[in-house]
């Protein structure tokens, strides 16, 4: 058994590492020409302006006095400029944004490996291209596109990482530092002749990150006053250094600006999903080779946010994140970055008409040049009649769009050969996404191959060993085939040649021959397989149709509470209802209605919000107290009892509820020294972390009881909980581990006396490990319900509070506790141990069912984990001999017949 346990887990692992090979590989191609518009630019250098973690909407909104928050701004939109909605997508992080608006492309997941730090992809970028570049900002986002950068000309100039603190005094320090270094510089400069001789050079980039915004969102949330302010900071920031270059340069008018935002916030100062208030960031760009503002009667979006912020008679020109970079480029005279995916958005160029049909063929350009080396590279590694190319862009339609569009520009008409650009641009993008995706069903069918052959092996394992079922068949086991074994071999060979021959990664080996020994072990079950047939040939149909329906709505009910929340509640639910159609109601009434409540109580929690709710830190503390009347009940238990361990389980006990008020106290305290700006006090960071520390120490010392060590696990993890809560999800865990209690106590209630022939109390089962699985009894249909339950209650805990497949689902601030300065694994760690805490919880509780029914883990595990073919199985079936455990411990089961 330990074999196949071993052997699920690397299978498992496989398949979970083929999800980044089939759906999240780098879309960056290498080998392509640098293309740039061979006409002079408008302007001679560019300044960006990247305010981390703005929303469009609360910059462009009026406050409730109906003024303008950003007075500068607003006044570019309407004098100057052009502004609208960048688009952004999915991951709106820092990184990623970044790096679509300063390379054109949207970045790989496969960057999340670094914390979106480092370049685990070299790319190319407008930094790269230009001829010198100054940054000012956040060492985390400088530092990749100097690292990036080839030669010489990028000078960074980035303050501390630890300044990066989310509970600091005043984030907008942030902000200010980078003016008043540029200010600084550019003072400087005029006693430098050698820095001067550089800044009056062309192709020059200024890039300003500002991350003030950005850290005061996720301190005090974007409707705060300290977001709201650091706005207007920003904008009187952005002020000044426009004057500062238009004196510096005499005002020559060829200074291109460009403001904008990496990605924005949801209200309670999360982001990295695609919600509008994280994926609308404001687009703000004026200078040399800008149109100016356009008035307008009307214009049609989606949207109604024109109204909202009094904008409607001044043109809005959307752009998608990536734009950006091929508009950049075009705006200094720099080559396009290589893989730029951007089109660049023509109708903001205050140019000639020449200027933009030119710059839009060099964009077409840039990008059937990354066409072409994908289709090129895909080709070689395809056998050529396995081949299937992109006939929407083939060899010959390229020639002809591009010699057309250049007899446009000659016969100067520029509109025609902008749009017939835009065409090709849009056909060479499908065609990217579809030699990107190539492999995508190839591998997605065999990892299926294998996951199916691997359930449907496990499935008969469990089968086999524990139902009987091949009682009729003869004992000898029969070889298989040499025919049998000879093809799988033949075929692993021919599929290795396959691979072999179109040059395949390492990985595809793995995913294609991985079927071929899982079916190969399936088949040899064949007389399994026949039992299971004649099995269910001898079901009434009526009660065949009605558990495939019941397995069908089970499954459907798990799948559907991936995208909707609210169907663990109808499950829920439902769960409180099953009392009522089995005897327990008769039986253990006042049991019964424990279910019933805690399933209702805790089917709320997938009610409440999870974005946009606010912090209320005195549920945190009244869920802390909760824990600490339990804890009283269980002294005053222990209390009552006379033997020699008392006063070491009494000891434990104290020290657990210390713990807890410990984990009360820090709450409350570093919640009171945010709201004061007075930071995370060291005392509370300090205490914290030992909090930590202890409780996966704790509950070893406990008594071996099965409820002792279960509710010292619950108090241990409870204290830790405390600490990353901000809210009702303090709740959550303490109302998981009632109705895990319960369930206990109804399994029990379950089994019929006629299986367990010495059925102890709860209350004095030994919490151990017994590596003789003889001594356990067969597995039956109700068995099958508690994988169910098992696994329903894992879905509860993942999503009960919020979707662990959004990180934003969950508020930054729970672990502010343990720091407030900016730390991506750390913070991911410990927001994954809070998702991980009530998941132990029902894991635990778990093992606890097993030790009551008297059911092998083991056993129990494999049905949990095969759900997707349950069985249905006979409730009656010839039992075997039981035998009676003399301590009335560990439980009965079918005496060893020598299996």
């Amino acid at each position: 058994m330990l074999l196949y346990t071993i052997l699920g887990l690397l299978i498992h692992l496989v398949f979970f590492a083929s999800i980044f090979d089939i759906y999240f590989t780098s879309p960056l191609v290498h080998g392509m020409t640098p293309q740039f518009t061979p006409l002079p630019p408008p302007a001679k250098r560019l300044v960006l302006f990247v305010a981390d973690g703005l929303r469009a909407d609360k910059l462009y909104e009026l406050d409730e006095n109906g003024n303008t928050r950003a007075p500068f701004i607003r006044n570019i939109i309407m004098h100057e400029g052009s502004w609208g909605i960048s688009h952004t997508r999915v991951p709106t992080e820092s990184r990623p944004g970044h790096v679509a608006l300063i390379a054109g492309f949207y970045e790989d997941v496969s960057a999340v490996a670094k914390g979106w730090k480092e370049n685990p992809v070299e790319f190319d970028s407008l930094i790269n291209e230009t001829r010198h570049t100054w940054c000012w900002g956040s060492p985390d986002i400088l530092a990749m596109f100097a690292k990036g950068a080839s030669g010489n000309h990028v000078f960074a100039h980035n303050y501390d990482a630890y300044s990066e603190d989310f509970g600091a005094q005043d984030a907008t320090k942030l902000d200010t530092w980078v003016f008043d270094n540029v200010k600084e510089f550019f003072h400087a400069a005029r006693n430098n002749q050698s820095l001067f001789s550089k800044l009056n050079e062309d192709k020059i980039v200024f890039f300003l990150h500002l991350l003030g915004i950005d850290t005061n969102g996720h301190a005090h949330r974007p409707s705060s006053r300290e977001y709201l302010n650091n706005i207007k900071i920003v904008d009187e920031g952005l002020k000044e250094i426009v004057s500062t270059l238009k004196d510096f340069y005499g005002n020559d008018g060829k200074t291109a600006f460009i403001f904008t935002a990496d990605h924005g916030m949801t209200d309670w100062g999360s982001h990295g999903a695609g919600h509008p208030l994280e994926t609308c960031t404001p687009f703000v760009t004026w200078g040399a080779g800008i149109k100016y503002p356009q008035k307008v009667l009307a214009q049609k979006f989606d949207d109604t946010y024109l109204q909202e912020w009094k904008l409607e008679n001044w043109k809005r020109q959307d752009v998608n994140q990536a734009d950006v970079a091929p508009l950049m480029a075009a705006l200094i005279g720099v080559p396009f970055p290589l893989n730029s995916v951007g089109t660049l958005p023509v109708d903001i160029l205050n140019s000639t008409d020449l200027f933009k049909a030119e710059s839009m063929f060099t964009n077409a350009v840039q990008i059937l040049e990354q066409f072409k080396v994908k289709m090129a590279l895909k080709k070689e590694a395809t056998l050529p009649f396995l081949f299937t190319p992109f006939n929407s862009l083939s060899d010959s339609k390229q020639i002809n769009i591009l010699r057309k569009a250049r007899s446009y520009i000659k016969q100067k008409k520029y509109d025609e050969a902008v749009s017939l650009c835009k065409e090709l641009i849009n056909l060479a993008l499908k065609g990217l996404s579809y030699y990107h995706t190539y492999d995508r069903f190839f591998l997605a069918f065999n990892v299926v191959l294998g996951f199916v052959g691997w359930t449907s092996y496990a499935s008969l394992l469990i089968i086999k060993s524990h139902c009987n079922l091949t009682r009729g068949v003869s004992k000898e086991v029969k070889k298989p085939s040499h025919l049998l074994s000879c093809s799988f071999i033949a075929v692993g060979v021919l599929l290795a040649l396959f691979l072999l021959i179109q040059a395949c990664p390492w990985t595809y080996y793995i995913y294609c021959l991985l079927p071929l020994p899982v079916w190969y072990a399936v088949l040899r079950e064949f007389p399994v397989i026949q039992g299971l047939v004649t099995l269910l040939l001898t079901f009434p149909p009526s009660h065949f149709v009605g558990y495939l329906l019941l397995f069908i709505l089970g499954v459907e009910v798990l799948v559907l509470s991936f995208f909707y929340r609210y169907m663990l509640t109808a499950g829920l639910i439902a769960f409180a209802g099953w009392p009522f159609i089995t005897p327990l109601w008769t039986r253990a009434k006042s049991t019964s209605l424990s279910w019933i409540f805690f399933c209702l109580l805790l089917a709320v929690f997938p009610l409440m919000p999870v974005v946009g709710r606010k912090p209320n830190i005195f549920l945190v503390v009244g869920a802390g107290l909760l824990v600490l009347l339990l804890s009283l009940f269980v002294v005053t238990s222990v209390l009552k009892r006379k033997d020699s361990l008392v006063s070491e389980e009494l000891v434990l006990h104290l020290l657990q509820m210390l713990s807890t008020v410990l984990s009360i106290c820090v709450v409350y305290g570093t919640h009171n020294s945010l709201l004061k700006k007075q930071g995370l006090p060291l005392i509370n960071q300090v205490v914290s972390w030992i909090i930590l520390a202890s409780s996966f120490v704790m509950p070893l010392l406990s008594p071996l009881i099965l409820f002792d060590r279960l509710f010292s696990i619950l108090v241990s993890s409870m204290s830790t909980y405390l600490l990353l809560s901000t809210g009702y999800e303090a709740l959550f865990p303490l109302v998981l581990s009632c109705l895990m209690f319960v369930w206990i106590h109804m399994e029990q209630e379950t089994l019929p006396q006629s299986v367990v022939f010495c059925k102890q109390k709860v209350s004095s089962i030994q919490f151990t490990y017994n590596t003789d699985i003889t001594q356990f009894r067969d597995l039956y249909l109700d068995d099958i319900r508690r994988a169910f339950f098992l696994v329903f209650f894992l879905m509860t805990a993942f999503f009960g509070t919020g979707n662990i497949a959004s990180i934003n689902s969950f508020d930054l601030a729970s672990v502010y506790c343990f720091l407030t300065v900016f730390s991506p694994y750390m913070m991911g760690a410990l927001m994954m141990w809070k998702i991980l805490i009530p998941f132990a919880l029902v894991m635990c509780a778990f093992e606890a069912v097993q030790l009551t029914t008297q059911l092998s883990s083991k056993r129990a595990s494999l049905v949990a984990q095969r759900l997707r073919v349950r069985l249905p199985m006979q409730r009656t079936r010839v039992r075997a001999p039981v035998r009676e455990d003399p301590t009335c411990r560990g439980v009965t089961g079918p005496v060893n017949d020598g299996r």
